[in-house]
């Protein structure tokens, strides 16, 4: 079996700098999205003259569950339609769009004709 040398913290962060960073990013916009229903929900039931009460009934984590839901249904839905859509539509040198892998792969084979040919002049001249 094959030992592999330990990489730390720095080989961690640089392997998986953009996860981690978007992994803290989502879990602090949560805690605030989580902290600012609160405060509005406990402004609301204050304003009712009821208690804000986290678990039960009418407890604040079924209006959290039902935000945060809704926000993650909206962003899969809108992440699925520009999926599909960049696979049939084109915005002529979009990253996303279909036509700059048609226009990749003819370099290539443009630069393979080139180096098959290079190739060639170089066995019949040695």
């Amino acid at each position: 079996m094959i030992a592999r040398p330990r990489k730390g913290a720095r080989g961690l962060w640089r392997d998986y700098g953009l996860s981690i960073t978007l992994g803290l990013l989502f879990l602090g916009a949560w805690a605030l999205q989580t902290w600012t229903g609160w405060v509005e929900f406990a402004a609301e039931q204050a304003a009712l003259g009821r208690p804000a009460q986290a678990y039960g009934d009418d407890g604040y984590i079924w209006t959290w569950a039902q935000a945060t839901f809704e926000n993650w249904q909206s962003e899969f839905l809108q992440v699925f339609i520009f999926i599909v859509l960049t696979t049939f539509l084109v915005h002529r040198k979009s990253h996303e769009s279909p036509d700059t892998d048609y226009e990749t792969e003819a370099s290539l084979r443009r630069i393979e004709a080139k180096v098959d040919e290079l190739s060639r002049k170089t066995a019949s001249d040695g």
